[in-house]
């Protein structure tokens, strides 16, 4: 299967700017391929008797070439897979707009998701990687061995570079320490396992939420685009990359733990959408990462050969007794403590969740429970 590995490049100045330059190449072909199109819907719209025909990715380079590229000699620079990637990937972005997957394509800000995309001749070596027009670049960690990368993409994060491509890894065979395990994902504790244990969140936002306000409120008053202005805003994006490396390792950790030492794995298909919307419990949910978290145990599961199993969101797992089956009409957020009033059972409100999740694995519920592979198609 194939994994996507990134890792932090150690650029000179020199390759600083030609990172910064092949990034400035990449933002003004979206954006001028953004414009072009855009334009031609407008016209389409207005006139429907002599519509044009949407350009493909490859039409779109064809007109780059001949109008954009003559009168901007920036563009012989860099490399020329970088606008070319651009172009493909804003063609995919209209695709997901047509099929109504996501909204439409915005025109990209300098200093803000900037990144870009080169292929051809990439070599990897021990501690660093050969780019297009670039060269040996070094990176702060020893990289994969025998990895020939048929691409890779640069991005830049609170001025820091980052290079990442896709590697080629074979499922691995681990000693599964539980045969079926439930887990209750919560704001309180990140995750209550049916086997008693108990992960905390991280919370980094909440530890660093005051160092980051007093940043901004710092900046409130600078000269935008000055000096000053510039170092206040570096410290506030270096900030938000530690919250949320913070996050990514604690949900890293966890996810490796449960698809390492669990056969069977399952969990409820939380409505995180609905629960952001709620704004007494956005930013709790939110510093979580939710989503995050079955995003990375969905494809771990596939390498380390454990079973996902996504228990339907409206399963009562919190309102069933998990020793008798009742279930209670009703049950408060704030009872944290579920007792049953058929078998007197108590027990903690997560911890009886987990159970309940576990017992539903281990049945094989056909009705609410979709394994891995169902997940991926």
């Amino acid at each position: 299967m194939l994994l996507g590995f990134k890792t932090e490049l150690h650029p000179n100045n020199q390759q600083r700017t030609l990172l910064a330059k092949h990034v400035g190449v990449a933002r003004h072909a979206w954006n001028w391929g953004l414009w072009l199109t855009r334009n031609i819907l407008n016209h389409n719209s207005n006139n429907p008797g002599s519509k044009l025909k949407f350009p493909t990715a490859i039409g779109l380079h064809k007109l780059l070439v001949a109008m954009v590229k003559p009168n901007n000699c920036w563009y012989y620079e860099v490399s020329k897979t970088a606008p070319q990637y651009a172009l493909r990937h804003l063609s995919v972005a209209w695709k997901r707009c047509f099929s109504k997957v996501s909204g439409q394509p915005q025109f990209k800000k300098k200093g803000r998701d900037d990144s870009f995309t080169l292929d051809g001749s990439i070599s990897v070596d021990f501690n660093r990687i050969k780019l297009p027009r670039i060269g040996w670049v070094k990176t702060f960690e020893i990289l994969p061995d025998n990895v020939i990368p048929k691409s890779v993409t640069i991005s830049k994060k609170a001025n820091r570079w980052f290079v990442s491509f896709k590697i080629e890894k074979e499922p691995q065979i681990t000693h599964k320490l539980v045969d079926v395990v439930g887990v209750d994902l919560g704001v309180k504790a990140l995750a209550t396992l049916s086997t008693g244990e108990v992960f905390e969140g991280a919370k980094s936002y909440k530890n660093l939420v005051a160092k980051l306000s007093r940043l901004q409120y710092l900046n409130r008053h600078k000269t935008k685009l000055s000096n000053n202005w510039k170092k206040a805003q570096l410290k506030i994006a270096r900030l938000h990359s530690k919250i949320a490396n913070i996050r990514k390792d604690t949900l890293h950790k966890l996810t490796t733990y449960l698809a390492k030492n669990h056969s069977q794995i399952v969990i409820e298909d939380l409505n995180v959408s609905g629960m952001m919307a709620n704004h007494k419990l956005a930013k709790a949910v939110g510093s979580m990462g939710f989503y995050e978290f079955r995003r990375q145990l969905e494809y771990k599961c596939e390498l380390y050969r454990s079973k996902l199993i996504i228990v339907d969101r409206w399963f009562p797992s919190s309102k069933t007794c998990s020793r008798c089956g009742s279930v209670k009409e009703s049950l408060l957020l704030s009872e944290r403590v579920f007792n049953c009033e058929h078998c007197n059972f108590s027990c903690e409100r997560d911890l009886n969740a987990a159970l309940n999740l576990a017992m539903a694995g281990s049945s094989s519920v056909s009705a609410c429970g979709l394994d891995n592979a169902d997940v991926a198609r």
